[in-house]
């Protein structure tokens, strides 16, 4: 049989299985007892065998299109490698370029997707199968989607082989050669855009340049863009210092919150875009700032202060000493330049946490009490922990979330760490008025969330790691901390800095969380 044949015969098995499940799914009806049995304790009801049916064909096709797209990727980056042995030796100037634009060509029209389209997907294909392996073979095992690839290709373009290769170990080698597999998440059990903040902060962290010299380069581009939009409207966006864009959005989010109320009908979403553009088109410029607070002389439209709104930020005390250039951590971004860091410190922040970790693995110590209300430092501490909504796939950040006890108070719970949990009001509401209910959480561990129909979906795992040391002279020992249970003096530990939002200046605050 010829190749064509088998491509062929292969593809009319999968169009037949794909009409068998088509035919399952708009042929059933609730109540008619069709539908397979998936053996799940459905109690004879044909509607929820039906449902279970849906149910693990959505989880079937999850797993069956990363195998497809595998088989593309394969496709394409094999046909490069073909087409180049049949174009022959090129050595005309311009034949290379010529013969790439053949091959984009080609691929464009038989997939019927644009130039530049095909351009990204066969650079796709060539890291997979060249940089990436460990990537492409958990496409094809069904354990990552493409949208999952693809954060993995962009974020490893900029790396070296040796980096490339240590990102992957970290998030897809969960085996005994993993470089630390009681960190590494597993990449496909969390939302494609989720394990985007995970790799990019991994990628931060351990790019060959510093974090530094990356930012001092990519400062430079800031800007403001303006696109024209349908229907009168139209979208305005900057590009800015992580720092700044952060303050900007939490202190937009705290003034819409403060407007709302009985007789405001807008939305918070609608309420921040009007809040954005009063501060911006009011008479007067509203950014002026002197060298002194109250200072009218020396203004200087153009400077950026400090910010002023609401932000955490969580630095190693070493970075904050300058003594390394650890990133810190910005609360609803990720690593952000301990520069950056410092100079919230120096500029901004009149006050801050200091939050002990656990030098093993970089996780914010337990801290718990016995009343039902929180302290200003558990509150901290769940941002700490949990960094946004916990439900799966939610990106709602700290600032805008509830705190909820995970079992009622009234029934016998505490107020500890593990009993609480960070909601954003939508899957707080769901908490309370279906039957989605979270297991317990731990210290370092969001609560999971088991469904109505019995599945449990696991909370999003943690990448925390150890603070880094300063370099010291090779005749001094280095301070072993792992068979520590706590830091222990002259260990680093972490700064957490909070930045809250007031009439006169910063509130302060100072507590240790231990």
């Amino acid at each position: 049989m010829g190749t064509s044949a088998v491509v062929t015969e292969a593809f009319a098995a999968i169009n037949a299985g794909l009409a068998v499940l088509t035919a399952l799914v708009t042929e059933a009806r609730a109540g008619s007892g069709a539908g397979t049995d998936s053996g799940a304790d459905t109690c004879g009801d044909p509607a929820a065998r039906l449902a279970e049916d849906c149910l693990e064909i959505l989880a079937a096709v999850a797993g069956s299109e990363p195998r497809m797209a595998a088989v593309k990727a394969l496709a394409a980056a094999k046909y490069v490698e073909t087409a180049a042995l049949i174009a022959g030796p090129r050595t005309a100037p311009g034949d290379a370029a010529g013969q790439e634009m053949a091959v984009r060509a080609e691929i464009a029209c038989v997939l019927t997707i644009g130039h530049r389209a095909a351009g990204a997907l066969l650079g796709q294909a060539q890291m997979l199968t060249t940089t990436l392996p460990l990537t492409l073979s958990a496409l094809q095992a069904g354990t990552m989607s493409w949208q999952h690839a693809r954060v993995m290709v962009d974020e490893a373009a900029t790396l070296h082989p040796e980096g490339a290769a240590g990102l992957e170990a970290h998030f897809l080698n969960p085996g005994p050669d993993a470089p630390d597999p009681t960190r590494a998440c597993t990449a496909g059990q969390i939302p494609a855009f989720r394990f985007r903040h995970k790799a990019r902060t991994w990628r931060e962290r351990h790019h060959a340049d510093s974090i530094e010299k990356r930012h001092a380069k990519s400062v430079l581009d800031r800007r403001v863009e303006y696109t024209p939009d349908q229907d009168g409207m139209a979208w305005l966006s900057a590009h800015l210092p992580a720092h700044q864009a952060a303050a900007i959005w939490n202190r937009t989010t705290a003034i819409s919150r403060g407007l709302q109320g009985p007789g405001e009908s807008r939305t918070l979403t609608q309420l921040r875009a009007d809040t954005l553009a009063a501060a911006l088109l009011n008479t007067g410029t509203p950014f002026t700032t002197g060298n002194q607070p109250g200072d009218g002389e020396g203004r200087d439209p153009g400077r950026v202060p400090t910010p002023r709104a609401q932000v955490l930020v969580t630095v190693p005390l070493v970075a904050l000493l300058g003594a390394t250039v650890e990133p810190a951590m910005l609360d609803g971004y990720g690593p952000i330049p301990a520069s950056m860091a410092r100079d919230l410190v120096a500029n901004g922040a009149e006050s801050f946490y200091r939050v002990l970790v656990d030098p093993r693995d970089g996780a914010p110590l337990e801290i718990g009490r016995t009343s039902y209300r929180l302290t200003r430092a558990m509150k901290h501490a769940l941002h700490l922990r949990d960094g946004k909504c916990t439900f799966p796939g939610c990106n709602n950040q700290s600032l805008d979330n509830d705190i909820d006890h995970l079992t009622a108070w009234q029934h016998g719970e505490t107020t500890g760490i593990s009993n609480l949990a960070q909601l954003c009001p939508k899957h707080h509401e769901l908490k309370h008025n279906s039957g989605w209910t979270p297991t317990a959480a731990a210290r370092s561990q969001s609560p999971g969330w088991p469904s109505p129909t019995g599945r449990n979906y696991k909370a999003e795992p943690h990448d925390w790691e150890p603070p880094h040391w300063p370099q010291q002279p090779q005749n001094q020992q280095k301070p072993e901390p792992r068979h520590q249970p706590c830091p222990g003096p002259g260990q680093p530990d972490f700064i957490h800095i909070g930045l809250s939002l007031g009439e006169g200046g910063i509130e302060r605050f100072l507590h240790t969380a231990v």
